[in-house]
Parts: C-alpha cells; structure tokens; sequence
C-alpha cells in the first residue's frame, strides 16, 4: 500500500534564501535528528542538479543502519524538486519539496510517497512505527528550518 505524508511550514524568510537552503545538499544533514546518525558518503557539489544522485548512511530506529542512495530530479529552479529513492529501506520513496511565496514569509511544502517492503507486513510496520517516526523528522525539520532560516 501506497502511504503518504504532507507537511508544510511556514517561515519568517524570503524565498530565494529557503531555495538556496534546500538546493544546497549539505544542508541535508543540518535539517536531519541526531538520533539518525546522518552520513554523507557522497562527493556533494555546492548545489544540487537533475540527475545528481546521493548516497549516504542513515540510522532508523529500530531498523538499524542502512545505505540509502537517492537521485534527484524534475528540479524547477526556485519552485520545487524531487528525491527519489534509488537503493534503501523503502519499497518507494518520492519526496516532492516546494516553495512558495507567502508575501514577507515562505511556505516550505514537503509530499512524501512511500511504501514498505514485505506487502501487508510492511503496512503492519508502517502503522506501528513508522508512521510515527516519520511525523517525528517532520516535526525536527520545521524546527531546524525556522532556527537556521530566521535566526
């Protein structure tokens, strides 16, 4: 089964700060839970382009440490990108990032689409863990956003 989550945080910034922030892909580790022992394995350019694929090492709780390579793709500059997962814990991962305009704010807008593997296991395991371990990156990341974009 398919599962989705939707986040989206406003924050006191212009967006062409928030883009350079997200476009930027070390970043990823500043907006990532300690708890996650977030490893980039990767050479990263300064910013990111359609088709630069990442890999880095990650732990879930409870799951472990895993290897995880995303690609990113359909970047529209300044609008929104994607990452989609290559090789990782997840049957599917495709993470949609937006931003938009709010006039002296900007909306950061995040769609996850993902599945687990192991068919009705999987979602038995989504329910009970992993659901909730995902709002709980979300929550970390709205904070992280508002303390390194407006501070």
């Amino acid at each position: 089964m398919l599962h989705q989550i939707k986040r989206s945080t406003l924050v006191d910034c212009p967006i062409e700060k928030v883009w350079n922030f997200i476009a930027t892909p070390y970043n990823l580790n500043r907006i990532t839970p300690d708890n996650m022992a977030f490893e980039i394995l990767s050479d990263l350019p300064e910013k990111m382009y359609n088709g630069l694929l990442i890999e880095y090492k990650v732990t879930i709780p409870l799951f472990g440490r895993w290897r995880w390579l995303t690609e990113i793709k359909h970047i529209n500059e300044g609008v929104f990108f994607v990452d989609e997962q290559r090789a990782g814990p997840y049957k599917l991962w495709y993470h949609y990032h937006e931003v938009r305009s709010r006039g002296e704010q900007t909306e950061i807008i995040d769609r996850v689409t993902y599945q687990l593997p192991f068919w009705i296991l999987g979602d038995l395991v989504n329910a009970l863990i992993v659901q909730q371990q995902l709002k709980e990156v979300f929550d970390y990341r709205e904070i992280a956003f508002k303390q390194l974009l407006e501070g």
